[in-house]
């Protein structure tokens, strides 16, 4: 399968247009954000856990990030309530679940494969200010990638951080891109050599970044 396959097209999805499709596990839905490849496949999806659904144990040859964005994410290494981001790089394990159901965003087989580096932290911990209006935390960097998160206030604006690509997902609020309004789990994906424009709508908008990443993007190799 592939969906948003082009990594050299500017890419919009509003999520909360899509439809919920089933997952092999009973009580997990997901909406398709790309991918490439079938069950195994290098894929960023919205995932839904109804309550008591739970996936069985599994290792994650490429690599899991994912931001926890209602609800409680659990597995046998603690709770993630929403605001929380992780990464299980490759080789990682885990049983995940929610016994009273959750909705994360979730890109699978995205690693370097030499990253061994497995984290969960609070995406709005330790802001920082980086122009007016606008905050930022660093959530990870690495030679192929910088992930931040955002917060704006009404107005304020991002500017030229595509270099290598950028992949954005609107969190809470509302930004304009390129004459585009995107909502509360509005997805973009800029190619490389696009240049970033975001400007928060009147409520201010909570955003996660990726950039420098897509010259990397291919299927997995199972």
């Amino acid at each position: 399968m592939e969906l948003n396959a082009d990594f050299t097209k500017r890419v919009l999805v509003h999520a909360d247009e899509l439809r919920w499709t089933a997952s092999p596990v009973p009580g997990v839905e997901r909406r398709m954000l790309d991918r490439i490849g079938d069950e195994i496949a290098r894929a960023t999806s919205i995932v839904r856990y109804a309550p008591e659904s739970r996936f069985s144990a599994h290792t994650h040859d490429g690599g899991e990030e994912f931001i926890v964005l209602e609800g409680v994410f659990q597995d046998e290494h603690g709770d993630y309530p929403a605001g929380t981001y992780v990464r299980n790089p490759p080789t990682t394990s885990h049983t995940p679940g929610a016994e009273n159901g959750c909705t994360i965003f979730v890109k699978l087989w995205q690693f370097d494969p030499e990253d061994r580096t497995q984290f969960r932290r609070d995406l709005a911990d330790g802001l920082l200010p980086e122009a007016d209006g606008v905050q930022y935390s660093l959530l990870h960097e690495d030679a192929r990638e910088t992930v931040r998160f955002f917060r704006l206030e009404a107005g304020a604006q991002v500017q030229d951080l595509s270099a290598g690509g950028a992949e954005m997902l609107i969190i809470g609020g509302e930004a304009e891109e390129s004459g585009d309004t995107l909502r509360k789990h509005s997805w973009l994906r800029l190619p490389v050599g696009h240049a970033l424009n975001l400007v928060a709508g009147p409520q201010g908008a909570d955003i996660w970044i990726k950039t420098g990443h897509l010259p990397f993007a291919k299927a997995p190799a199972v």
